[in-house]
């Protein structure tokens, strides 16, 4: 994150975890860590006595608590090399030129809408880092590469939470996973973006990440909005999941603000986090109620822009609603959206795609899972990815003709 200042509130030989159960504590001997048992004061304080009889108030619905590694350990165990920190700041300078209309090519975020198979993902990614190559002069190709899956209701959360996809949240083997994967791309020279959804685990992971996105459920969160202030990477903000732009504006204004939140350092302890603002923010159409990726909605998103004084730079996401939740139809999509960007519309910065190995998608829990094949939202195969991506590179090459 961007931080001008933390503000650590534990300091000496104690080191104490928010995720760890309240009392209990890491005692640092000869600069390692061993997990101790509730101090028996903590107990103490939080039992029922006899004399008192005074009912139990906290914590009365968590059933388990487990200690989670700090970030900096986990950076340790896989730091960024050379090259890959190039990777990541070449990507996000890069997109700051296209927000900043210095860089004309589109910035196209394509992959699958969820990581499960992390082999599954790095054959992907050496298919995307050559068409990288292939289309450079005319797309900024960042992969597109989820770990946390926001649910309306229930369901696997994601490659993070539930790394196993069995129910056993391996949290720290999903961080380690998530990371050691990040890192392996970018080596490949090929950014990567991810949504954050999860208000920790950026601590983790962030320095590898070159474009980050805010989900439609999150967009109004005021802490995903303090987030964004303080992330090094641009990121989009997507309307809202009934179609409502304004909000995702909203948030690029506060995110652009500096703010003071808690949070969790790199040491795990709980700090005050102040940040500068980040400038480097966008709007995400997605769709709503209706589709929002034609020339209508691009207008009436560019006023919004604008009436809030802030520069018409606009993405489009072929899949979810604006594809009304049909995978087949993104090409259809990105058709009307090339057509546009060849005419000239230069407000159009970005492009969102939803792809895999495999078209369309699979149940957990049925049987062996198809490798390269979606297990949460369809996703479109590999041969129309690379369709889509030419058409795109197309589109670019005729709007600097147009």
């Amino acid at each position: 994150m961007g931080l001008t200042a933390v503000s650590p509130s534990t300091a000496g030989h104690f080191f104490v975890s928010p995720q760890l159960l309240p009392g209990c504590f890491f005692t640092l001997i000869n600069d390692s860590r061993e997990y101790c048992s509730p101090h028996p004061q903590f107990l103490a304080d939080n039992a029922m006595t006899e004399k008192t009889q005074s009912p139990a108030t906290d914590d009365l619905r968590i059933s388990e608590m487990k200690p989670l590694m700090p970030p900096r350990e986990l950076m340790g165990e896989i730091p960024a090399t050379p090259e890959v920190a190039e990777t990541v700041a070449a990507a996000r300078a890069g997109i700051k030129r296209v927000l900043d209309e210095e860089d004309d090519r589109l910035v196209v975020v394509v992959g699958p809408c969820s990581i499960h198979d992390p082999e599954a993902a790095i054959e992907y990614a050496k298919l995307l880092a050559a068409e990288q190559q292939k289309h450079a002069d005319n797309l900024l190709i960042v992969m597109r590469v989820y770990f946390e899956k926001p649910r309306t209701t229930v369901g696997w959360k994601g490659l993070i939470n539930d790394p196993g996809l069995d129910d056993s949240f391996e949290i720290n083997r999903g961080l380690r996973t998530a990371r050691g994967l990040l890192r392996d791309i970018n080596a490949m020279g090929l950014p990567t973006g991810t949504e954050f959804l999860d208000l920790i685990s950026p601590q983790y992971i962030a320095d590898l990440v070159g474009w980050g996105a805010i989900g439609a459920r999150t967009t109004e969160s005021q802490g995903h909005r303090e987030l964004s202030s303080g992330l090094s990477c641009p990121v989009g903000f997507k309307n809202g999941t009934s179609g409502n732009v304004q909000i995702a504006v909203d948030a690029i204004c506060s995110a652009q603000r500096p703010h003071h939140f808690l949070s969790v350092t790199k040491e795990g302890t709980s700090a005050i986090f102040a940040t500068t603002g980040n400038s480097d923010c966008h709007v995400i159409l997605r769709g709503g109620a209706h589709t929002n990726y034609d020339a209508a909605s691009i207008d009436s998103a560019s006023e919004l822009l604008t009436k809030a004084n802030l520069p018409s730079r606009i993405m489009i996401d072929t899949s979810h609603a604006n594809s009304r939740k049909k995978h087949t139809r993104q090409r259809y999509v990105c058709r009307d959206v090339c057509s546009q960007v060849s005419e000239g519309d230069s407000r159009i910065m970005g492009v969102m795609v939803e792809s895999n190995l495999v078209e369309g998608n699979q149940s957990l829990g049925k049987g062996d899972l198809v490798r390269g094949k979606s297990v949460t939202d369809a996703c479109i195969g590999w041969d129309e990815t690379v369709l889509i991506l030419q058409d795109l590179s197309d589109a670019v090459v005729a709007r600097r003709n147009a």
